[in-house]
């Protein structure tokens, strides 16, 4: 997080022209200058985001994805269009939210494969009470994974990786480099281009030729150049891929592929054929596709996923991760124990260190990341499990509106809610247990009217001598009367469909302004921590 130090907060009372910006009067401008902050400080473009078509997108930090459509809470998306001087949107309300573990919790089974769950297995078990089952590959793996090379600064990082890059594509070897920001995978491709290496760049701001890049990323002399290439789902073969080749081939002719002849194709596809297998022969005995990592992600899982492009079905392949003491992970989780054991082991200008010791101490930089991420989730999962509860009866609710076309009784029967609904406010003006003296008579028929349209005074209600609860019943049984009437107008068909769209379109409503209250509820529940209470317990009663 960013906060504002005592030198901060003068400068903003001072460019504000406010007094004291922590007085209550003043919170609203107090949480617009620390979303400002937070977004100058801590969302960069092209790292958490990037501006397109004068619109701020978020990145997927997991997948390097672009997130249309998606936008941070609470200010923050409209402080980094102010910062980049874009148009700021309206704030969105939410309408409906789940967390990921209670959406997979409604599934009456549960089950799923990927390459990469062990790391998680802890998590799985304690979540969703899965286990997780590791397969033996089809084909032995015979993928070299090397040990870390750790530079004292970026810079003599950048010159290592170019200068691999290089020296693989001058041998014919195919290259894959991950990056963990779209500014560093174009750093690395204005690099590329000094030295003349062609190269392909996968990032946010190019996902269109996605595929069409990661299926030729395999052929001799191939670098290619993704932002978290997790989970990007075509596998690299090694020589390249026959089928999009042969796509290309055809386009080259300006056929339409889809639109080519069985001769046509099978003409193309047979010439694809046979520069794949020449060149697959080639690839595999320049060691295979060769994974470089420019930095190690919070997620020893999507480290996993980046080096399990190489070395697939028995190909060969290597990889190696080249990083630096000022990268983010080293420099927040491991810094000062990394940079005490480099000093010890005499690290020099421009030389790279590659240590199994040094190699197991990010290893438990990045244990301590994922064990305070997995808190995160666990903390955000036990506040969402209060609501849960409420949001299983409103969704009840909902379902049961939607399936059940006569809701009349429900809605005006003697036990229905407008019933309970006129109850508690003849019960608020009408005071069972106070005097008729005490009684709001004024105002209780100020409500009728408004509420129900009902002139008390019209219809000749004797408040002077009738208990609160007769006044009740007459009224009722004249709102009843009054309802057949309308109904009767309108018939039957045309009644239950409003009263179906009116109780749903008020439940949607009233739900929304609940998620409101609900969010800001939790926002601030944390400070009840320092009054010695329990945030969740003091949340599920609030709640």
């Amino acid at each position: 997080s960013a906060v504002l130090t005592e030198e901060g907060v003068d400068k903003a009372e001072r460019l504000l022209g406010v007094g004291n910006l922590y007085e209550p009067s003043n919170m609203e401008l107090l949480h617009c200058v620390e979303q400002a902050l937070k977004a100058h400080t801590l969302y960069r473009l092209d790292h958490q985001y990037v501006v397109q078509d004068g619109e701020v997108i978020i990145v997927d930090d997991f997948t390097g994805r672009l997130m249309k459509g998606r936008r941070w809470s609470d200010g923050l998306h409209q402080a980094v269009e102010a910062k980049e001087g874009v148009k700021i949107e309206r704030e969105n309300q939410t309408l409906a939210t789940i967390t990921l573990q209670n959406y997979f919790r409604l599934y009456e089974k549960l089950s799923g494969m990927t390459g990469t769950a062990e790391t998680e297995a802890a998590e799985f078990h304690s979540t969703y009470k899965l286990d997780v089952i590791v397969i033996p590959t089809h084909m032995p793996m015979v993928r070299k994974d090397n040990p870390d090379m750790i530079y004292r600064t970026l810079p003599e990082k950048w010159d290592a990786v170019v200068e691999e890059i290089k020296e693989r594509y001058e041998h014919g070897q195919p290259v894959l480099v991950g990056t963990v920001s779209v500014e560093n995978s174009e750093l690395i491709a204005r690099r590329l281009q000094r030295v003349s290496v062609p190269h392909n760049v996968l990032n946010a701001k190019y996902h269109e030729r996605e595929a069409e890049i990661v299926a030729q990323a395999g052929r001799k002399g191939a670098i290619t150049i993704a932002t978290n290439m997790a989970g990007r789902g075509t596998d690299i073969l090694l020589g390249g891929n026959p089928d999009f080749m042969a796509r290309e081939f055809l386009k080259e002719q300006e056929i339409d592929p889809d639109d080519a002849t069985d001769d046509q194709w099978r003409e193309v596809f047979a010439r694809a054929k046979r520069i794949v297998e020449s060149e697959h022969k080639e690839v595999v005995s320049l060691g295979g596709l060769h994974i470089l990592g420019t930095e190690r992600h919070e997620s020893r899982r999507i480290d996993n996923q980046l080096r399990g492009r190489a070395g697939r079905q028995g190909d060969p392949g290597s990889s190696r991760f080249f990083l630096s003491l000022e990268d983010d992970l080293m420099r927040i989780f491991a810094g000062d124990k990394v940079k005490a054991l480099m000093q010890r082991l005499g690290m020099e200008k421009g030389v790279a260190i590659e240590s199994k010791m040094v190699s197991k101490r990010i290893a438990a930089a990045q244990k301590s990341v994922e064990g305070r991420n997995f808190e995160t989730r666990k903390h955000l999962l036990e506040y969402d499990d209060v609501m849960n509860k409420q949001r299983e009866t409103i969704y009840g609710l909902r379902r049961q509106l939607m399936e059940e076309p006569d809701q009349r009784e429900y809605l005006v029967g003697e036990t229905g809610v407008a019933r309970d609904l006129f109850a508690d406010l003849t019960k608020q003006y009408l005071d069972p247990n106070l005097s008729p003296d005490e009684w709001d008579v004024e105002n209780y028929k100020v409500q009728i009217h408004t509420v129900y349209a009902l002139d008390c005074d019209a219809e000749g209600i004797d408040f002077q001598n009738l208990t609160s609860q007769e006044i009740e019943e007459t009224i009722w049984e004249k709102l009843k009367a009054k309802y057949s009437e309308k109904e009767k107008q309108i018939g039957d068909e045309a009644m239950r469909t409003y009263e179906r769209i009116i109780m749903l379109n008020i439940i949607d409503a009233q739900w929304k302004d609940h998620l409101l209250a609900l969010d800001h509820l939790k926002q601030g529940i944390g400070l009840v921590g320092y009054g010695q209470k329990d945030p969740l317990v003091e949340y599920k009663k609030e709640s």
